[in-house]
């Protein structure tokens, strides 16, 4: 007899629940991403904290990830039916196979915040919205993986939109080139970011969270000496700040919003798709946008929202394009196997 014959199954989540959690997650990917931009534009460039050290935020940031990684995986072997978190021991083998991807880490953040230091909230999407195009260029010249024409389309409509943007908001005076400069190697940096994470995760067993849990190891030890090289300890010595409770509470929400975004962001591609995401993030950096007009009461050109529509418009286009292409090639190596072993049924 059967020992599973009687056993119930498991009930299916009807499809109001499953979208309710789709929309859930979704929503709060936005809250979360929105949410730590402000956060961040207010600790980075706020007149009420006049605090001019980017490096040092940016590493309290990557310490309060350390911290909460090793919490959760105290947790997780304490609590092992309430938290699934892996054992975090620090090996230092893994640390130093980990570092080219944690210098390039440490660009990333440094050159996100430097640009939102620089420039407004509101032209932040733009000023960092090269990495479509980096990702094309580096596949064709480190990967030497060529790319298709309405791909390179795409590319061209976010570069129109980029220059537009610049353009115009040059012509408001409001526009920072040191920031622009900043946005664009933050772009660079998403998109080499994106190539050695997949060089660097065999290291660590393809555990994102062991490569979060180094990556943030190294990229805290790599700020001591970038902080000393920009004198921000004589900066934080004399901070008006430095023992307010208040400050040090938005910078914890600020390091505890920047870990949740790493988790946030697989979870929604978990619950639905990569395409997604994608869509989903160019959305929020739309609502970003007005949102940030709307709060500090800026007052835009056409021609400043024309940039910024060829840059969603191109950025979400480029998506559609390659998962087309890959969904197309997945097909055609599947048919392509599926004939040689049909051949090599009947040569047999």
């Amino acid at each position: 007899m059967d020992p599973l014959a009687n056993e119930t199954p498991k009930k299916q989540p009807s499809l109001l629940q499953m979208y309710t959690k789709i929309a859930a997650v979704v929503l709060c990917y936005w809250v979360i991403s929105i949410s730590l931009v402000f956060i961040n534009k207010y600790l980075l460039s706020s007149d009420d904290l006049k605090l001019d050290a980017p490096i040092f935020i940016t590493f309290y940031q990557c310490f309060c990830s350390v911290l909460i990684c090793l919490l959760l995986s105290t947790l997780g072997a304490l609590l092992p039916n309430y938290f699934t978190f892996p054992p975090l021991k620090f090996d230092y083998k893994i640390s130093r196979e980990v570092l080219p991807l944690s210098i390039i880490f440490v660009g990333m953040i440094t050159f996100n915040n430097l640009c939102l230091k620089y420039v407004g909230v509101a032209f932040y999407n733009i000023g960092r919205s090269l990495t479509t195009v980096f990702n094309v260029v580096l596949s064709y010249t480190v990967l030497k993986q060529a790319t298709s024409v309405p791909a390179i389309a795409c590319c061209a409509v976010i570069v129109i939109g980029f220059i537009l943007g610049v353009n115009q908001e040059g012509n408001t005076g409001e526009l920072s080139y040191l920031g622009v400069a900043f946005g664009i190697l933050a772009s660079l940096c998403v998109s080499l970011n994106s190539i050695f994470t997949k060089k660097v995760l065999p290291a660590v067993e393809g555990n994102i969270w062991k490569l979060m849990f180094y990556n943030n190891i190294n990229a805290s030890v790599l700020f001591i000496p970038i902080m000393l090289f920009k004198q921000e300890y004589s900066t934080i010595y004399h901070f008006s700040k430095l023992y307010d409770s208040d400050f040090w509470t938005i910078m914890t929400i600020s390091g505890l919003f920047g870990f949740s975004i790493g988790y946030i962001s697989g979870l929604q591609i978990k619950v639905t798709s990569p395409l997604t995401h994608n869509v989903s993030g160019t959305a929020k950096a739309c609502v970003q946008t007005i949102i940030a007009v709307i709060h500090f009461e800026d007052i835009k050109t056409a021609l400043w929202w024309l940039g910024n529509f060829c840059v969603l418009l191109g950025s979400a286009a480029y998506t559609n394009v390659r998962q087309r292409e890959m969904k197309a090639a997945h097909a055609l190596e599947t048919k392509t196997k599926d004939v040689e072993s049909n051949q090599g049924g009947v040569s047999s």
